[in-house]
């Protein structure tokens, strides 16, 4: 199972976010930008226009994470902007099987994401639409939360549910993706459960060497996931 490391920008410096992408180049494999309108999470941080300059700053691909109200409306211009990865919230989407497909057909993977106490088996059936399932280790809005441990077993689930349809045959592998509190003491927990693919913030931008900091939770993963 290949390990992908996604360092979030939320736990960066804001005024320098060039320099920041560029400290993680060549050891993450994408970058995590995460959109907040004070609304559908109870924070303001970045939308489009600051993706639109990050893509021009960096060669790493952006791994949009949208905790916004009505992404109906506003995800396919992320994924139209350039975009490498576009996640929209289950509990906020009105048609999330139309938008996942839109989005798709913008050039972008489609992720959908899961607060901490929303049921991965309710949304089984979308899973063939999607490139990437998010789930929240924490509950969304700020850096720097702890990990929720309850959330390990729907990892696990979510896990048997892909590893389900890959062996129907489905077109292309669907990432399982870690958000919250991912650190060198839960990174471990997270791989055994059947994550492969892991934001990590505080743990990241926190360190003096973020680069390594990176390479180091890629080793902790691929060894709990060799196991």
């Amino acid at each position: 199972m290949a390990i992908r490391i996604s360092p979030s920008l939320l736990s960066a410096d804001f005024a320098r976010l060039a320099d920041e992408a560029a400290r993680v180049e060549g050891a993450a494999d994408w970058l995590h930008v995460d959109v907040m309108d004070n609304h559908f999470v109870p924070n303001l941080t970045l939308g489009l226009p600051v993706v639109h300059s990050l893509l021009k700053a960096t060669r790493i691909p952006l791994d949009v994470h949208l905790m916004i109200d009505d992404p109906d409306r506003w995800a396919p211009a992320y994924a139209e902007a350039g975009a490498g990865s576009v996640t929209f919230h289950v509990e906020a989407a009105a048609e999330p099987v139309r938008l996942a497909r839109t989005l798709r057909s913008a050039g972008a993977r489609a992720g959908l994401a899961l607060k901490p106490a929303t049921a991965i088996d309710d949304y089984a059936d979308l899973l063939p639409e999607l490139d990437m399932v998010l789930l929240m280790t924490v509950e969304p809005g700020f850096g720097g939360q702890g990990f929720i441990d309850s959330v390990l077993p729907k990892i696990r689930r979510t896990r048997e549910l892909l590893d389900g349809l890959r062996s129907a045959g489905p077109d292309g592998e669907i990432w399982l993706q870690v958000d919250g509190g991912v650190s060198a003491e839960t990174i471990e927990r997270c791989a055994e459960a059947g994550a492969d693919t892991f934001v990590a913030g505080s743990a990241v931008y926190g360190s003096a060497d973020p680069a390594r900091a990176c390479a180091q939770l890629r080793a902790q993963a691929e060894s709990a996931a060799s196991h």
